[in-house]
């Protein structure tokens, strides 16, 4: 997927697919708990509740859902693998392995079994309106187009023909050990019902190890409700004459110029704008790249700090561990995940050109990345205890 450049704001906002994945990363056992309202926002489910999803395409007479870069197979009522094998024109065995499943296994209506290679596509022939995979409307045929318009322009109009199907290629998203609708559904911010219609899901949602599903494609998320000033204070009640209606106040005493100062000093300083520098040789963590902080933790709006850098500067584990994930985002960000000790995970985004994978032991100040082409370049760096995101200042310095 080619990089698109990001504005700084959207870019902050890596979204709940973050927060699931740091989730599954902390966790060795599958996790169906839904977490909204923890981590002070950091992990809220109610965008993937308001997502609305497009429907499902109609397969043709075999089954077959086609799109450009895949195919899929729907199963009928009763259905065992081999069966949809038959009618999709390819080997049981060679199907059966693809999917993680036997031949005579039997399948759910509507479920979904990812085809190893593409069969003949849809055509008038198997049912299909159109011959070809689903595409945007964009880019529907011309040929078709001129067809229907000249069908409308005719002085008796013939029957009314259906619509060609159009839409977008969904991501095709294989079960991980591990994995559960829920997990998938968060990862995806889409509603696990919707993922449960596209899929043939059974009532409690039960996926197998290597399964292939239809991530829901988001039409549009419905409009939040206006939120309503609240009224000012006092409103609604007689306000009192204050006393100094009749007695002036008393003058004010200048603070001692020493007390100014030990206020100055109690005063917390903004991160944003310093210099990152070598971590001392005891601290905790050291830095996965030098730059500036062009964004400082506060936890439940930016669960991390954020660290400009050139595109291209190498991005290094900022202490030993394991790797845990390694994913993309809906818009496409990468997002890599160490596993360290004493439940701790660092959270590195903004990054490309991964050096290593799933499952790799690091050891601190290992190149594990490069700073990805966004505007402006940085990389988003986040420390988590279990599901809480801490500040990385804590373990930095």
């Amino acid at each position: 997927m080619a990089e698109s450049r990001v504005s700084l704001r959207s870019g902050f906002r890596v979204g709940t697919s973050l927060s699931v994945l740091v989730l599954l990363a902390a966790c060795s056992e599958p996790l169906d708990l839904d977490m909204r309202g923890l981590m002070n926002g950091g992990f809220n489910t109610a965008d993937a509740a308001r997502a609305a999803t497009a429907p499902r395409p109609q397969p043709d007479n075999r089954g077959v859902i086609s799109y450009p870069n895949y195919q899929v197979a729907v199963a009928r009522r009763s259905d065992t693998l081999a069966q949809l094998a038959a009618r999709v024109g390819l080997p049981a065995d060679e199907l059966a392995r693809y999917n993680g499943v036997q031949t005579g296994d039997p399948l759910r209506a509507g479920e979904i079994i990812a085809l190893p290679r593409r069969v003949a596509e849809p055509s008038p022939a198997t049912g299909a309106v159109t011959t070809g995979p689903i595409r945007p409307a964009s880019e529907i045929d011309i040929t078709t187009l001129a067809s229907d318009a000249i069908d409308r322009s005719a002085p008796t109009p013939a029957a009314a023909r259906p619509a060609p199907q159009t839409g977008t290629e969904p991501i095709r998203h294989q079960v991980k050990r591990g994995e559960t609708a829920f997990t998938i559904a968060r990862l995806y911010n889409v509603s696990v019902r919707s993922l449960a219609e596209w899929n043939g899901l059974d009532s409690n949602f039960t996926l197998r190890e290597g399964q292939y599903l239809l991530i829901p494609v988001v039409t549009e998320a419905a409009p939040s409700e206006p939120e309503t000033a609240p009224p000012p204070p006092g409103t609604g009640s007689p306000t009192p004459e204050p006393p100094s209606a009749s007695q002036p106040l008393p003058e004010e005493t200048a603070a001692p110029a020493a007390a100014a100062a030990t206020a100055a000093a109690a005063a917390p300083l903004a991160n944003v704008g310093r210099q990152t520098a070598a971590s001392a040789s005891d601290a905790a963590m050291s830095f996965p790249v030098q730059g500036s902080i062009i964004r400082e933790y506060a936890k439940g709006r930016n669960d991390g700090i954020d660290i400009g850098a050139a595109v291209g500067t190498s991005v290094k584990a900022a202490a030993s561990g394991q790797v845990a994930a390694i994913t993309r985002n809906t818009d496409g960000i990468n997002i890599l995940v160490i596993r360290h000790p004493d439940n701790l995970l660092t959270v590195y985004t903004h990054v490309d050109n991964i050096t290593v994978a799933k499952g790799d032991a690091v050891s601190r100040g290992q190149a594990i990345a490069k700073v990805a082409d966004f505007e402006p370049s940085r990389v988003h760096f986040e420390v988590r205890k279990g599901f809480d995101s801490v500040d990385p200042m804590e373990y930095l310095r």
